[in-house]
């Protein structure tokens, strides 16, 4: 449950980071007339990231019969999840230094057409953050059927970040968002090795690649699959004690070079020397427009 808290935590912090900067900065132009677009937006992009999570699912357990054609659903799925998750992550770190700038641009461009464009502005804002959600969980809760741990692990992670976003705007809270996006982003690249081992176990069960009986070790006396631990370190980063040889592979080909690319230090550039993440001026600034003025970030 930790991995789809995790999904929810990051992925709705980034948008709500997003919606408070277009609220602050309509807030600080006075025109505050606009607000109403921006939440209709905002809850379009939530509705239709919820029907389109809904759908993922119908699909598997309704329209596909076969169980070799749920398994090719699952794994491509699975797949999709994790070219998200790394493309979130390698975007969002040089992506936070500029976004405040360029979504007031944006919503300035909005403000001059009308209404709709305001709305579609804050709708196309958020839509990327709430689709990758809804597709990252269903192959990271893959496996849980019946299990409400996950949908409720998720929204409690989306819960505490829309707090987080209330508190920065309020200037109630001082958060270093370059360390947080950083951590976040480090477990979410261990996250998406899981789902990509287990969208190999998917291949494998539906005929599309060999090897399902083909284990690279079997540990099962040393770490039982009934255990607590056990059970933890499967639900959080897909480890399990008798994996196939693709899937092995397919783990260490993935996180390794991924987490070494991610954390590796970046080439110092001449920056604005504040070196602290906060909140000063409520309605002005926000916690992604204090990220952009922070000491500069590791690529």
């Amino acid at each position: 449950m930790f991995a789809t808290y995790l999904i929810g935590l990051r992925e709705g912090l980034e948008a709500t980071l997003v919606v408070s900067i277009l609220v602050a900065f309509l807030v600080k132009s006075q025109r505050r007339d606009r607000l109403p677009q921006v939440w209709a937006g905002v809850g379009l992009a939530v509705a239709l990231s919820v029907l389109f999570g809904w759908l993922i699912e119908y699909t598997s357990t309704s329209l596909l019969s076969r169980s070799e054609d749920r398994e090719l659903f699952e794994a491509i799925t699975s797949v999709a999840a994790v070219v998200f998750v790394t493309w979130m992550i390698f975007w969002m770190r040089p992506a936070a230094r500029t976004i405040a700038g360029e979504l007031r641009g944006k919503l300035t461009e909005a403000l001059a057409v009308g209404s709709l464009a305001v709305a579609g502005m804050a709708f196309l804002a958020v839509i990327r953050e709430g689709l990758e959600t809804a597709l990252i969980f269903y192959s990271a809760a893959q496996g849980a059927a019946g299990d409400s741990g996950p949908l409720l692990a998720l929204i409690g992670g989306i819960v505490t970040a829309v707090v987080l976003g209330v508190l920065l705007y309020a200037s109630a809270l001082r958060i270093n968002l370059s360390k947080f996006f950083t951590w976040t982003g480090a477990l979410l690249i261990l996250v998406a090795a899981g789902i990509l081992k287990y969208g190999v176990h998917d291949f494998q069960e539906a005929g599309v690649l060999p090897g399902l009986n083909d284990l690279a070790f079997d540990i099962t006396g040393t770490l039982d699959p009934s255990t607590w631990y056990a059970a933890l370190l499967a639900g959080m980063f897909n480890v399990t004690p008798a994996p196939t040889v693709l899937e092995t592979i397919a783990w260490v080909a993935y996180a390794v070079p991924v987490l070494l690319l991610f954390l590796r230090p970046a080439r110092r550039k001449p920056a604005p020397t504040a070196t602290t993440t906060t909140v000063t001026e409520r309605g002005a600034d926000t916690g992604a427009e204090a990220e952009a003025a922070s000491t500069p970030q590791r690529a």
